[in-house]
């Protein structure tokens, strides 16, 4: 059977999808888009998706995609710096748009389709009106297609926010042949499929860097792609049952989440299709990928990397039971040191900063900021900041967090980003953000807020100031209001002391 890519209940054969693509292409090069250009998009996981990605492969251009929690000047800030010609958005996200699409940036709107409106309950209100907007089927389908064709493509501009500051394109010139073998060899191990009958399963949002790479993977292999706007544990078995999938992509929230369904709803769904489940983002507990192993089988394949980095290390379900808690052994092509704080390489069981590279990788810069690109490179490696170690055979383990990262559910954010906005609050003389343990999520976001002498302020206080200058998901968990921070010398608050008290209260240390 024909390859299809199956949303809601929504099918669209693969074919299909490739030649809307061409014909994407062709009516965004008569817009003058072309190679080394970006073409945004500001959707939930829908075929537009993949048109979009597709027709900036055959033009040789950069998709960019934008985190669709984002606010409406983050949204903006990634449209001005990647310099977007076009962003394809959905019609019920298009109002973050309104006042910050740049000029020269051509907005294309897609009606939000019916799966997702019912999954995000969203009702029927449509969204707001752009007199200049063009709306991406009726538009594309005046274009004829263009001639297929290889064409040497830097593939998706993944925004980051890194260790530092705002977020951060990470733009990357086409692979030499060379190059794309190693490349190759590299997914063959982390995102291993078969050449015929694969179904894919993806969750995930596509604006993140390994879903990103799982549908595009799935779909040059001519694998069906089950294709869903958010996750929900009980949904996500009875698609693989429903579908019998054979690969698919999880991060550690979602296998806590299906953990957590009752012992009759798990039985319910048959689950002996998978062959692969790709994870990553974020460790996951080992006591929780054990449970994982037992009951989906030795199908579990974790690597560790970075947007910058890519994968650097991986390893099978009989690797990771060898040795429990690893994030897996260097891949084909890479080189990795544990460096203490004056870059000296450390020995086995010696936690440091971790360094990298897979020589066959191409390498990157940060869009509009390489001066933040140079500073994470040491003698030809690269940190994504993880503090770790390697065991006697060669095998890395995670023991800390990026430097002032919350990791939460797979997820990051950067408390610089929050703690920025807080401090434009009325009434707040300072505060501290940071990550405290989630059961669910790993992590979730802390603020503890010093108020002005006499000034009252609530944790709904907060919220409300917040909830129109930062995503939903960086919103706070818990916000506690203190008299007096703990400083440093220099004046400078002393977050770890902070941090650690919840730490320790949860028995755990960072």
């Amino acid at each position: 059977m024909p390859a299809r890519i199956i949303c809601g209940e929504r099918i669209l054969p693969m074919a299909e999808m490739h030649e809307r693509a061409l014909c994407a292409a062709a009516g965004l090069q008569s817009l003058g888009v072309g190679a080394q250009d970006a073409i945004a998009v500001f959707l939930r996981n829908d075929f537009p998706f993949l048109e979009a990605a597709y027709a900036a492969n055959r033009l040789g251009a950069h998709l960019v995609p934008i985190n669709w929690h984002f606010s409406a000047g983050e949204a903006g800030y990634v449209l001005e710096d990647s310099g977007a010609k076009a962003v394809i958005a959905h019609t019920d996200l298009a109002a973050k748009l309104a006042g910050v699409i740049p000029a020269g940036c051509r907005l294309f709107l897609v009606d939000t389709p019916p799966e997702i409106r019912e999954q995000f309950r969203l009702g029927d209100e449509p969204g707001p009106r752009f007199d200049e907007a063009l709306y991406w089927g009726p538009w594309l389908e005046q274009h004829e297609p263009l001639e297929p064709a290889e064409v040497a493509s830097p593939g998706s501009m993944i925004y980051t926010s890194g260790t530092t500051g705002r977020p951060k394109g990470v733009r990357r010139q086409p692979p030499t042949p060379q190059e794309a073998k190693g490349i190759g060899e590299i997914l063959d191990r982390i995102m291993p499929f078969d050449a015929d009958g694969a179904v894919a399963l993806v969750t995930a949002p596509l604006y993140h860097s390994t879903p990103n790479g799982f549908f595009r993977r799935a779909v040059d292999f001519g694998a069906d792609l089950v294709l869903e706007p958010r996750f929900d544990p009980e949904r996500y078995l009875a698609l693989i049952d429903r579908y019998r999938v054979t690969h698919a992509y999880a991060v550690a929230t979602m296998f806590i989440r299906m953990l957590r369904l009752p012992e009759e709803v798990r039985r319910r769904y048959d689950v002996s299709s998978l062959k692969v489940v790709v994870h990553g983002a974020a460790p996951t507990p080992p006591d929780v990928k054990r449970r994982m192993i037992d009951w989906f089988g030795p199908v579990l394949v974790e690597h560790y990397g970075s947007t910058e980095l890519g994968a650097v290390v991986a390893c099978d379900s009989h690797e990771w039971l060898a040795h429990p808690g690893t994030v897996g052994r260097p891949l084909p092509y890479v080189d990795i040191k544990v460096l203490d704080d004056e870059k000296r390489e450390l020995p086995p069981g010696e936690p440091g900063e971790i360094y990298a590279r897979m020589r066959l990788y191409p390498d990157f810069t940060y869009q509009n900021d390489p001066e933040k690109r140079a500073a994470m490179e040491h003698e030809g490696l690269w940190t994504a900041g993880d503090i770790g170690y390697l065991d006697a055979d060669g095998y890395l383990y995670l023991s800390d967090r990026k430097r002032d990262m919350v990791i939460s559910g797979g997820v990051n954010i950067y408390p610089l980003e929050i703690e920025a906005e807080l401090h434009q609050m009325p009434g707040i003389v300072d505060c501290a953000v940071f990550g405290i343990p989630d059961e669910e999520f790993g992590e979730a976001v802390a603020a503890v807020v010093q108020p002005q002498p006499q000034v009252e302020l609530t944790a709904d206080d907060v919220r409300a100031f917040l909830a129109p200058r930062i995503a939903g998901y960086k919103m706070p968990k818990v916000i506690e209001f203190r008299d007096e921070l703990p400083r440093e010398d220099s004046g400078k608050i002393f977050k770890r002391k902070i941090r650690d008290e919840y730490w320790k209260a949860a028995g755990r240390n960072i």
